[in-house]
């Protein structure tokens, strides 16, 4: 009977340490890979390299060019039938861009992610930052609500998707917004770093 017990117990940890962890983004072009391969986007890269941490998981990818926090709620409502686990939010980057009013951005946010909450234990907010001309306020307005938002429904927050490779020209495609496969891999390592650490506190 105590070698049975053992065999089961021993088989129960084995499964659960690898028993896959279910992760919808929802975004736009950045998580989407615009310009790269499938494999070559950040969220391929980063399951990678959380599989080799041990960390299992299954990337439902929701992601669409040229989205912005206006299509949120509908996109979320659709994967909520998949049970995800772990809900990412990486919108708003095409709202700054064209200038949305700020109190629309938080709004279109916060009515997503106090939803995203109903159906995954754990929300991550991906921020985002904008370019020196499109003014200070509003620049400033614009990261805040990211960082508001997440103190708001305590959930965590990564300040800026685009960390250590905005700007820098060898990461980037010539359009100069879009990351290219190297820099996809270095969101990928920030990425992954965060989704990590979740991972490790969702598992004890």
């Amino acid at each position: 009977m105590e070698i049975i017990k053992t065999i089961i117990a021993t088989f129960l940890v084995s499964f659960f340490s690898y028993a896959s962890t279910s992760v919808v983004i929802v975004g736009d072009s950045l998580s989407a890979g615009y310009g790269v391969s499938k494999e070559q986007s950040y969220p391929q890269l980063a399951k990678k390299m959380l599989k080799e941490k041990g960390h299992e998981i299954k990337v439902l990818n929701g992601s669409v060019s040229g989205s912005t926090t206006s299509s949120l709620m509908s996109r979320l409502k659709w994967y909520k039938q998949s049970n995800p686990d772990v809900t990412i939010i990486a919108l708003g980057a095409n709202d700054g861009l064209r200038g949305i009013p700020i109190k629309v951005i938080k709004k279109n946010l916060d009515k997503g992610i106090a939803f995203a909450k109903t159906m995954s234990k754990k929300v991550v907010l991906l921020g985002m930052m904008l370019p020196l001309n499109y003014g200070e306020d509003y620049r400033k307005q614009f990261e805040q609500t990211y960082k508001d938002l997440s103190k708001k429904h305590s959930i965590d927050l990564m300040p800026f998707l685009l960390k250590d490779v905005a700007g820098v020209k060898k990461y980037n495609q010539e359009d100069g917004i879009h990351p290219n496969k190297e820099g996809h891999k270095v969101m990928a390592k920030n990425f992954s770093a965060l989704l990590s650490g979740i991972l490790d506190v969702k598992s004890k």
